[in-house]
């Protein structure tokens, strides 16, 4: 099996058929979402065009404030839900934790936004192994696929756990724009796809959806992966 892996498409439509148009010359067997994709300006077009392609998705935390209709981070969350209706709300709350499937050349690989049991921590590429194979003890697989952090990397922990995040097809934290995304099997294939982010912003605009100039100008021009990871471990506490 050859595998399209995505994640933390947060909505953006635009991006999204984009990278649809590149997986559907490489014939994949299947496309997985690794979580936080009903949250952003298209949430309802995002989940109806990947329940057309049979997409095998997770839940991510953001998809889990939309869920609850939490407006604790901002806004978008309840107006993500708005968009939804009850009837793709209901979608995405069925969407598990984790989805498990067999890629050539790499093996058993799990898919989930963080780990297996929660959508929460967050780790990177320079995560400590110690730390990073302790947070991921209960991944019984070759390989784990994650989001959540929107960087494109992989590693290989001491546990022998081959570690792969494909970055973020919405919102990426890479210094250039695009959407990021990997192709599994077999091997790990990093690709970024590129789409009109100037037009994406503008059409956003004029929908209002509720989110702040500075997540528009990170569409624009994207934080870089160093200083990012650096934050990201400084919320660990690191």
């Amino acid at each position: 099996m050859r595998v399209a892996a995505i994640s933390d498409i947060h909505g953006n439509l635009p991006a999204l058929e984009a990278v649809l148009v590149e997986i559907d010359r490489e014939r994949v067997d299947a496309i997985v979402v690794a979580g936080d994709t009903a949250h952003g300006p298209w949430a309802a077009e995002v989940v109806d065009l990947l329940v057309e392609r049979g997409a095998r998705c997770v839940r991510g935390n953001a998809d889990r404030e939309v869920i609850d209709r939490n407006d604790g981070f901002g806004p978008l969350a309840p107006w993500s839900a708005d968009r939804l209706g009850e009837r793709r709300l209901a979608v995405v709350a069925d969407w598990p934790l984790t989805v498990e499937l067999s890629v050539d050349g790499l093996g058993e690989t799990l898919v989930c936004h963080s780990t297996p049991t929660s959508d929460d921590p967050i780790y990177t590429r320079i995560t400590p192994d110690k730390e990073l194979v302790g947070i991921l003890d209960e991944v019984d697989a070759d390989v784990l696929v994650c989001g959540h952090t929107h960087m494109q990397y992989e590693r290989i922990l001491s546990s022998g756990l081959r570690v792969v995040n494909p970055g973020s097809v919405g919102t990426p934290y890479e210094g250039a724009r695009g959407a990021y995304w990997a192709l599994l099997g077999p091997d790990v294939e990093f690709r970024r796809t590129a789409y009109d982010v100037e037009g994406t912003v503008a059409a956003i605009e004029v929908l209002r959806v509720p989110v702040d100039a500075r997540t528009l100008e990170q569409l624009l021009d994207p934080p870089d992966s160093e200083s990012t990871t650096e934050y990201f471990e400084s919320l660990r506490g690191t």
